[in-house]
């Protein structure tokens, strides 16, 4: 409010340009990301934005442009500190490619399709899922609007929907490898496969490539790929000669190796090698030390943001897959 008790005018693109001494279309170029306008036009016009307090509705020009700058993410288990890196990363590169990430959480139960649908009526200008793959029916919906989707370590081929997927059969080779050469003589994998489209690539890669080095590898099988199932599932090795686990992701590994920890106090466990994937923050904490595959989020973001804005620029371009590579980081545990 004003001295005399009048509500305060917002400031406009008008006030800027007459404040700078441009036109509005400069004031509008400025604000506008890789339009051309001159360092001195650019200087007069954020100075005098500046000093009176404007900024830029992005969300009116989009109405104006039937097109915003916004990028819906879309992102389900946040508990998993992989899952908040990948994130992480992805919105910092949007950022620096002049989007604004617009984060919808979303869970296994819920229906992803309902999820984007909400993010049509922002008219955003493509969108990201790292969750469950919405339905064919829904890409194509998106498509006919020409808002592109970029789906993340998901499995379905649908037509003009790109996908990012981590090189899950050679981590699977990797984490066998290491193992094996390490003297396992009967190593496993433990996964929930029938929700996980990575996992069943990891394990399937990880079984056969123990089988060509002559050994045959378990699959201890778990319901839910976090912590509290790695746990619980590393409870199965009681009474077993496993001496190797490759466990598809780091939050997991984490809960296998606390179990193990807690059971051999009671020698119900020898030494048991264990490699996981991803190499989240907690992977090297002095607790875990956990040898791991690096999933490298800032390259899988980078190739994600590639695809979505070349499929804006060319909407009915053949689908694509790109893979994102992987590395072994050796620590203590394998």
């Amino acid at each position: 409010m004003s001295e005399d008790g009048n509500r305060t005018r917002k400031v406009t693109s008008h006030d800027v340009a007459h404040r700078a001494g441009v036109s509005r279309a400069a004031v509008s170029r400025t604000f506008t990301p890789d339009a051309s306008v001159s360092a001195e036009t650019r200087e007069k016009v954020h100075k005098a934005a500046k000093e009176l307090g404007y900024r830029v509705n992005y969300l009116a020009r989009s109405l104006i442009n039937q097109r915003s700058d916004l990028v819906g993410v879309v992102a389900a288990g946040l508990d998993n500190p992989f899952r908040t890196l990948q994130i992480d990363h992805i919105a910092r590169a949007l950022l620096a490619r002049n989007f604004r990430p617009v984060l919808l959480p979303t869970s296994k139960s819920a229906d992803t399709s309902d999820v984007i649908g909400q993010l049509l009526h922002y008219s955003v200008s493509g969108v990201l899922v790292t969750s469950d793959a919405p339905p064919t029916s829904l890409c194509e919906e998106c498509a006919a609007y020409g808002v592109p989707i970029v789906l993340i370590n998901k499995g379905d081929d649908i037509p003009l929907v790109d996908r990012v997927v981590s090189d899950d059969k050679a981590a699977g080779i990797i984490a066998a490898d290491c193992l094996i050469e390490g003297g396992a003589k009967r190593p496993a994998v433990m996964a929930a496969t029938g929700v996980s489209y990575t996992a069943r690539r990891r394990v399937e890669a990880f079984v056969s490539r123990c089988k060509a080095l002559g050994v045959i590898a378990d699959v201890i099988p778990i319901a839910i790929n976090d912590y509290a199932h790695g746990f619980e599932g590393a409870a199965q090795l009681a009474g077993t000669n496993i001496d190797a686990l490759f466990c598809i992701n780091d939050y997991m590994a984490c809960g296998a190796v606390d179990r193990l920890a807690k059971d051999r106090a009671f020698r119900r466990f020898g030494p048991v090698r264990i490699i996981g994937h991803d190499d989240i923050p907690q992977a090297s904490w002095a607790a875990y030390d956990l040898t791991t595959i690096l999933q490298p989020c800032d390259i899988q973001s980078r190739q994600a943001i590639d695809l979505l804005v070349s499929r804006m620029q060319e909407p009915k371009m053949t689908a694509r897959v790109e893979f994102t590579p992987v590395s072994l980081i050796k620590r203590r545990t394998a």
